[in-house]
């Protein structure tokens, strides 16, 4: 087996560890309520998440998910709908997969259990825009903090403030005739804060409209007096207290890939699993630390997670954070190097591109290309001419990246 091979099967390990399949069956109910169970969710796993509560719950169960486009599944349970709609700017598929989940919420009665599915991507997929914000004016938001770099703590807060059901607002909808109401969570943030995952559509957070102001003027939104007193305006309502479960972060997939390379002989260094940062610097800080490991004896696996993000150069770039973080690595490394890595998102989709992410060697090293790919933020063009880019297709989970560096000692 290849290196790239070894650290390809390690990253769809550490995914598979993280599937729906294997960490729903055993957070669902085990008895039906006296009425029905109401299914709702959003994200890049929803699907996959209806598919295993519509296989697993028992007595009737209807609802509907909101998931990205062509992150559906192959056999679409019949009892669930489910909705595919655009991230990471919102479109009329989400506004209507937002109005439609709302009127299932509302639907729930005092015997019903409404269980909400809730995994990262859902922010921008599940769309309903708070009593003066109109709906065009909320995509061109969502572009425009996306394009500035914001970190997503950031961007999620200010949708949560934009937004009828985010932050909670949709179970103190579900709930308010006195259902019985369950939240699970795949968890894409750092901290693993199930609040902050798809901005909480069923879990209450802090209101604060003028930290949500001051992040739309730093990304250099023109703030209007209406939008300002919209977001004012949009207060939360009460949640009813429930029970919330986090099925698999970051740090579940990460530990995945960590007992499989330890057995196979492998000295894992663990960089972290929350990191987060701009993602060609923390490549190149990466590079230090793996080059300090060539001196010492036996194979080496520096792992780590979390969300990095991308300082925007270029309205045309290509690729994401997992591809800017090697290229960073690139610029970086010795050529001469026993040091290879992968780096790629748990969901299958790095940045916009169709590359979960990308593997490179060291010998591969060009620092002057791949500083003009970075400088151009067209490190997908890059990882392309090289061979390097990694293809999974979407993945159906989501907890952020997994990146890996294999160095192999004196």
């Amino acid at each position: 087996m290849t290196l790239r091979e070894t650290l390809t099967g390690y990253f769809q390990h550490g995914i598979a560890a993280a599937s729906p399949r294997h960490t729903m069956p055993a957070a669902l109910p085990k008895t039906p309520p006296a009425g029905r169970t109401i299914v709702l969710g959003c994200g890049k796993a929803a699907a996959e998440m209806a598919l295993v509560a519509s296989q697993c719950l028992a007595g009737p169960v209807s609802g509907a998910v909101v998931t990205r486009h062509g992150h559906g599944v192959e056999n679409p349970p019949p009892n669930i709908e489910i909705i595919e709609a655009r991230h990471p700017v919102p479109d009329g598929l989400g506004l209507e997969a937002g109005a439609r989940i709302l009127a299932l919420a509302a639907e729930a009665g005092p015997d019903d259990r409404v269980v909400f599915l809730i995994s990262g991507g859902g922010s921008a997929l599940l769309c309903a825009p708070a009593e003066g914000v109109d709906f065009a004016e909320k995509q061109a938001i969502n572009d425009a903090l996306v394009r500035s770099g914001a970190g997503i703590a950031d961007i999620n807060l200010v949708r949560r403030h934009l937004s009828r059901v985010k932050g909670g607002r949709l179970a103190a909808v579900a709930g308010a005739r006195g259902a019985e109401l369950l939240t699970l969570v795949i968890s894409d943030v750092a901290g693993d804060d199930p609040a902050l995952v798809a901005s909480g559509p069923s879990i209450g957070a802090a209101f604060v409209p003028e930290q949500a102001l001051a992040i739309l003027a730093t990304a250099g939104w023109p703030v209007t007096p209406a939008l300002a007193a919209a977001i004012h305006a949009n207060r939360p309502p009460a949640v009813p207290a429930h029970p919330v479960h986090l099925l698999a972060t970051n740090a579940d997939a990460l530990a995945a890939v960590r007992a499989r390379a330890t057995a196979d002989g492998w000295n894992v260094v663990d960089l972290g699993a929350a990191l987060i940062g701009e993602a060609a610097a923390t490549g190149q800080m990466h590079a230090a630390i793996a080059d300090r490991y060539r001196s010492q004896p036996g194979r080496h696996l520096l792992l780590s997670g979390g969300e990095l993000t991308v300082s925007r150069a270029s309205k045309h770039g290509r690729g994401g954070p997992n591809l800017e973080y090697l290229a960073g690595l690139l610029t970086a490394l010795d050529p001469a190097a026993p040091i290879a890595a992968l780096a790629g998102d748990s969901d299958g989709i790095d940045g916009t591109e169709d590359n979960a992410g990308g593997y490179l060697e060291a010998r591969w090293a060009d620092p002057s290309a791949a500083a003009a790919a970075l400088a151009s933020n067209r490190c997908y063009d890059l990882f392309a001419r090289l061979g390097g880019l990694v293809m999974t297709g979407p993945t159906r989970t989501n907890v952020n990246d997994i990146r890996m560096i294999a160095v192999e000692g004196q």
